[in-house]
């Protein structure tokens, strides 16, 4: 996207200048007023106003005592950029191209499952936002609407999958996907057991599951917005993508038990093979860290990485996201885009991922948050929000094209 900067940064000052506090939408369960929010962290406040408080600590919580999710953040605020002026930056491009798709910026709306409890049937709004600003969406495999319901409000996602032990379900799932024309299968391989999430337990949700009586006691009635918008409005309640051959996947209850005995723990190259054969398309597998798992992983025929920690939700006390990205780009070489998500708050991030070698971020909790925040319209802001960054830091750092971002750019 080639940008006029100064028109740019005139319109968002005007935006910025007026916070509208009589916006009804911008004033909590509680009644406090809220001025405009304009960060991704202005969001994450909002939904946590928003929200009852388990379901916001589902978005928020790490796995254990929650080391790796702390390190996605701070590993990035620790690489510094190289400042260049005297610079012809009248024109930014932020454009790129991934899998034969143009994207108007290298970023990608990533799987988040249960997002259908953050706002009223959660992830249609959030594709729509993700389409209307031409970048891909990514459904989760656990999303409460399924591939056709997405399907039908916006362009076919990307879509994310879950490996279970019923291979003939997962045949029918991928083959769903495939003649709904998703054109990108993205495997998540760092999930072979659930993680142990804190959080959500003293919260009141369990693993993965919900308990009626938390929906419906006194933290829901907490936030009667939310109560009307999706308890009420937003039904079925359902995980979308496995109701329809899964019997416990047709209520919340219980789900946390079915993961447990339905997930699939022996997950190997063959596995990946397998995989690989039900599916024609650009498959990218999620959750690498190591780079010779990512030797291994294009080996067996994965078409992209993404190096993921599982955003600090799954193995606590390993790295972050950012700091093992340059190894697994150095151990892949060209051969397949290498993308990134854990930590990004920022446009400033994504600047560095790209700088390190990321040819596009993947975003999960920052359009969460949107959505939880203002549904549809905080999915767009969130993404207006980090283009506007991404732009800038460009411009001061003396870039003026994505697509050449390399190591040079930061500080030794």
């Amino acid at each position: 996207m080639c940008e006029n900067l100064a028109c740019r940064a005139a319109a968002g000052g005007r935006r910025a200048s007026a916070p509208r506090d009589t916006d009804p939408d911008d004033r909590g369960d509680d009644g406090v007023i809220m001025l405009q929010p304009v960060t991704v962290e202005d969001y994450r406040e909002l939904a946590r106003q928003r929200l009852p408080h388990w379901l916001f600590e589902y978005i928020d919580a790490g796995a254990i005592r929650e080391e790796t999710l702390a390190a996605n953040t701070a590993d990035f605020q620790r690489l510094r950029l190289r400042q260049r002026v005297m610079r012809d930056v009248s024109q930014v491009t932020t454009a790129t191209t991934l899998f034969g798709q143009d994207l108007a910026l290298p970023l990608v709306l990533g799987p988040v499952g249960f997002a259908g409890m953050f706002a009223r049937r959660g992830e249609v709004p959030a594709a729509r936002a993700a389409a209307r600003a031409g970048l891909p969406f990514c459904l989760s495999s656990v999303s409460i609407c399924g591939i056709e319901e997405v399907a039908q409000a916006a362009p076919p996602p990307w879509f994310q999958l879950y490996m279970i032990k019923d291979r003939a379900y997962m045949k029918t799932l991928l083959g769903r996907a495939a003649r709904l024309g998703c054109p990108v299968l993205v495997f998540t391989v760092d999930l072979p057991v659930p993680s142990r999430r804190y959080r959500n337990i003293h919260s009141g949700m369990g693993l993965w599951g919900l308990r009626r009586k938390v929906v419906l006691g006194a933290a829901a009635l907490k936030r009667p917005r939310w109560l009307w918008e999706v308890m009420l409005r937003g039904r079925p309640h359902a995980f979308g993508n496995f109701a329809e051959g899964i019997p416990e996947a047709r209520t919340l209850e219980g789900f946390d038990v079915w993961v447990e005995k339905n997930y699939e723990p022996c997950l190997d190259w063959d596995t990946l093979a397998w995989v690989r054969e039900q599916w024609r398309g650009p498959m990218v597998i999620k959750g690498i860290l190591d780079p010779d798992d990512a030797r291994l992983a294009v080996q067996a025929g994965a078409d992209g990485i993404l190096v993921s920690n599982h955003g600090g939700r799954q193995l606590d006390g390993t790295c972050s996201s950012i700091a093992a990205l340059p190894a697994v780009v150095d151990a892949v070489g060209a051969r397949v885009p290498v993308l990134l998500d854990g930590g990004i708050r920022s446009g400033v991030d994504i600047l560095k991922a790209l700088a390190l070698g990321a040819r596009a971020c993947v975003v999960g909790r920052a359009w969460a948050w949107g959505l939880a925040g203002r549904g549809e319209r905080g999915v767009a802001a969130v993404i207006d929000t980090l283009e506007r960054e991404l732009a800038t830091t460009m411009a001061l750092a003396g870039c003026t094209d994505v697509g050449r971002l390399d190591r040079s750019v930061l500080l030794e």
